[in-house]
């Protein structure tokens, strides 16, 4: 069955004050903009509006898609087993494994708003930073002629002061962008009422795409090796 927002929401009762990763680091000032994303999981259909209008917004090849849906099993006391809906894309980490590895300089975190972006003109198309990336966030070019797909936030969107297309047609508006210094926005608030849950928050990555109404014995490493939901162009 499909898990529904009463049994996640029984789940998450007894500490909705509390987050899997600490409130200063979530909410702590940086300089400039801090974009982040969060997905609320029981918002989430399992439509793929996100990954169509991605594909379709920036013209992504056949399987290569910055953002997938994966069905992950999940088991709870009062529900037995559910199946639940659950994004992942490039989590724009402050501490981003796939910079460290590029011999180009081209990938790279942009000081004034955290997004870790591709300089394509730098980009030798060498791929090591898909193999890099722990949450399989970059999309590789088996030929080595094009540098790998991965989200960017729809900056080209962002400098017209639209949100990413994935966030504007989430029909059930899971999906929730914004600045986590601004402390009139909504991610903020989210992030500050929520128990909130980043994948993989071990491997000190510091990724800024957060989860809430998640179980809290989810397992994030057997989520990332679920095979995303395909979707036919």
């Amino acid at each position: 069955m499909l898990i529904n927002r009463r049994s996640l929401l029984e789940m998450m009762a007894a500490g909705t004050a509390f987050t899997l990763i600490p409130s200063a680091q979530l909410l702590a000032k940086t300089p400039g903009k801090r974009y982040a994303m969060v997905f609320d999981v029981r918002r989430c259909t399992g439509c793929l509006s996100c990954t169509v209008s991605c594909a379709m917004e920036n013209k992504t090849p056949v399987g290569r898609s910055r953002t997938d849906v994966s069905q992950v099993t999940v088991t709870g006391k009062s529900f037995g087993s559910a199946v639940l809906p659950m994004p992942h894309q490039c989590n724009h980490c402050d501490n981003p494994p796939c910079v460290a590895v590029c011999p180009a300089k081209a990938t790279y975190k942009r000081p004034e708003d955290g997004i870790v972006v591709i300089d394509y003109n730098k980009c030798i198309h060498c791929q090591a930073c898909t193999k890099a990336c722990p949450y399989g966030a970059r999309k590789a070019d088996p030929e080595f002629k094009t540098a790998p797909e991965k989200c960017n936030f729809c900056i080209h969107r962002l400098q017209e002061g639209l949100l990413p297309a994935c966030v504007e047609t989430c029909i059930g508006k899971a999906r929730v962008f914004g600045d986590l210094n601004d402390e009139n926005s909504e991610i903020y608030r989210l992030v500050k009422e929520n128990k909130v849950y980043a994948l993989l928050s071990d491997l000190g990555t510091k990724p800024n795409i957060f989860y809430i109404g998640l179980p809290d014995d989810i397992d994030d490493k057997a989520m990332l090796q679920t095979k995303p939901i395909q979707w036919q162009r």
